[in-house]
This record gives structure tokens, C-alpha cells and sequence, in this order.
């Protein structure tokens, strides 16, 4: 194991793009879809609130803006209950309208459907089937990346993506599950709503099915300190999952977590950027080589973004990531211990 790992590129850990460029043979944009869903945590069957640090989007500010209402139905035993209330637009419509968008790039002709907004499994099972259908079925599109929590994952659900996995062999179906961290503390804190113990039956299920599953991780979250959140790459190098996505904590307007930070009498700080690269440095350390990262650091929306501003220029940021790993000679997987030995 060292820096000069093939599947690397140029970069000492294994990005997204070294990923689709082996195995699709072109740089994949993703595109992002509002679907009209909702929330456990924002529909009253877990809280009305939403996690602390999640804004009125649910995490979908980039996504294709098309909804007049974001609202479906929740799980299938209400279905009687409510009215579903549609995008106005459709998948296919979504889809158009974004191509339109990337029309000028010269580097990828394919995509990925990524719904992002919100809990994207949270809807019944017909719902979900025409959405993700209707994705599938472009032929534009490689493949469907799915933003859910592992809560929202039903057998049905489970079913669904396997048949459609069966039924598109040549494109990818990829779970993104929200956890956050692996303390409990933490996730009360958050209000995140789920037990450990559901991510891990959520991981089993999705595992046996062969389904590709990205897991998301929020670095600089109150009350953790670095070696809790090396704890959290640890943990997760024990579910070998596909992929990894590494969020900067972001303080955004009209949440919780804002009133949070602006609250004199607490002491908690975003991190700085020097602290962020360390910590980031020494989570690509502990990560197993062959799991994809996804993300390193992610996007604040500039309208809505209190802190940490210095995130506002990515671009800085991965450089100087770059620059630091060079420096060090740091790399993916440098500290890994495989706990399966």
C-alpha cells in the first residue's frame, strides 16, 4: 500500500472521479433531483423540527427547483390518508432541464440521477419504482444515486432496488445513508432518530443484496473531538462500504444549529480551516484504500451560509488538501487497520 496506488490517479485517495473514469471511461456529473419528498424527522412520526443542522431544503438547495409542495406519502399504511401531492414536473422533465445546464461540457456525456432532497425512500413503493424508473431509463443517464436514511428502508424498498438493479445490469443503483457519526451522544444531540443498530440492519440488507451503499459523515459536529470522529472512519471500515462522503459541518440560516452557534452561552465553534485539513488528512489516513470518497468537503449555499465562510472557496480548499498530503506524504489508508485480520 502506498501513494502510487493505480487506482488513484493523480490524487493520494481514491476519488469519484478515478472511479467512474476506470469503470465508465468518462467523468460522470451528477444531476440533482427534487422528487417531493419529505421526512421521518419533519412530518411529525419522529419530530417536526428535521436534524439540527439541516436547512428548509433537506439538503437538496442544488437540486433541479421544479416543486410547487414537497410532500408525498410517507409509508405505504397511509397511502389511504393523505393525498400525494406531485412534483410539477417529472423526472424525465427534471432530467431535460438539467442537461440543458451541462450542455457545454466537453469532459462526460452520461450522468447520474441523484436524489438528493430529503429522504428519497420515504414514499411508497410505487412512487419509488416510477421515479426511479424513469431515471433508469434514460438514456443519458448511467446510473441512480439515492439520499435516504436507514430508517426509510423497507423490505419492499429493498426488493425494489434489487429488481431494478436485475432488470438495468448495465447502470449502478447507489444508497446514500445519512449517519452522521457513530456516537450516541452525538446523534440524540443532532436529532438524528435512528438507533445504531438500525444503520448496521440497514448495511446487512443492502450488503446481501448487492446493493453499492455511500455512507455520509459530517466532520465538526458539537461535542466531538478528533478522535471520536476517527472512531467513526474506523467503524465504518468494518462495513467495507462502496463509497464515503466527508461533509464540513455548515452553520446555515433559519436552523437550529444556528441559534445553537449564535447562543453566546455555549462554546461551541465551527472548524477552522487549518483544523479541518488536519482532521480531514487524518480521516483519508484511517479509510480503507478501496472504499471511493465522494466527497471531501461540500457545498454551502452562499445565500444561506453563517459559517465556517472560508468554505465558500472549494477550490482553495482541495488545493491546499492536495499541497498538505503532498507535503506530508499522506495518503489513503496510510493508518488503516483491517479489522477483519
Amino acid at each position: 500500500m502506498n501513494i502510487n496506488n493505480p487506482l488513484w490517479g493523480d490524487k493520494p485517495y481514491y476519488s469519484l472521479n478515478e472511479y467512474c473514469k476506470a469503470n465508465y471511461h468518462e467523468k460522470l456529473y451528477k444531476i440533482a433531483l427534487d422528487a417531493g419528498f419529505t421526512c421521518p424527522n419533519r412530518d411529525g412520526t419522529l419530530d417536526t423540527r428535521g436534524c439540527i443542522f439541516c436547512s428548509a431544503g433537506g439538503s437538496g438547495e442544488f437540486a433541479v427547483k421544479t416543486l410547487d409542495k414537497a410532500s408525498v406519502m410517507s409509508s405505504e399504511k397511509t397511502v389511504k390518508e393523505q393525498e400525494t401531492i406531485l412534483p410539477s414536473k417529472s423526472v424525465d422533465e427534471q432530467i431535460k432541464e438539467a442537461l440543458s445546464v451541462f450542455g457545454n461540457k466537453k469532459t462526460g456525456s452520461r450522468y447520474i440521477a441523484y436524489f438528493q432532497a430529503y429522504t428519497n425512500t420515504y414514499a411508497p413503493v410505487s412512487y419509488l419504482k416510477q421515479i426511479y424508473t424513469q431515471a433508469l431509463s434514460h438514456p443519458d443517464i448511467a446510473g441512480i444515486s439515492v439520499a435516504t436514511r436507514p430508517d426509510c428502508l423497507s423490505d419492499e424498498c429493498i426488493f425494489l432496488l434489487t429488481d431494478l438493479k436485475q432488470r438495468y445490469p448495465d447502470k449502478f443503483i447507489w444508497i446514500e445513508l445519512g449517519l452522521q457519526t457513530m456516537h450516541d451522544t452525538t446523534a440524540v444531540f443532532i436529532r438524528r432518530g435512528y438507533p445504531l443498530s438500525v444503520f448496521e440492519q440497514a448495511m446487512e440488507k443492502l450488503t446481501a443484496c448487492g446493493i453499492e451503499v455511500i455512507i455520509h459523515v459530517i466532520l465538526g459536529l458539537p461535542g466531538e473531538t478528533d478522535d471520536m470522529q476517527y472512531e467513526t472512519i474506523s467503524y465504518l471500515n468494518r462495513f467495507r462500504p462502496f463509497g464515503i462522503k466527508l461533509q464540513l459541518l455548515h452553520i446555515l440560516k433559519e436552523t437550529d444549529l444556528a441559534e445553537y452557534y449564535l447562543n453566546d452561552s455555549n462554546t461551541f465553534h465551527p472548524l477552522t480551516k487549518e483544523h479541518y485539513l488536519n482532521l480531514l488528512i487524518g480521516c483519508i489516513e484511517r479509510l480503507a484504500p478501496d472504499i471511493v470518497i465522494h466527497r471531501l468537503t461540500g457545498d454551502g449555499p452562499k445565500q444561506q451560509l453563517i459559517a465556517p465562510l472560508w468554505s465558500l472557496n472549494k477550490k482553495d480548499v482541495l488545493n491546499t488538501l492536495h499541497k498538505q498530503m503532498r507535503e506530508q506524504h499522506s495518503f489513503q489508508g496510510k493508518l488503516y487497520f483491517d479489522h477483519n485480520k
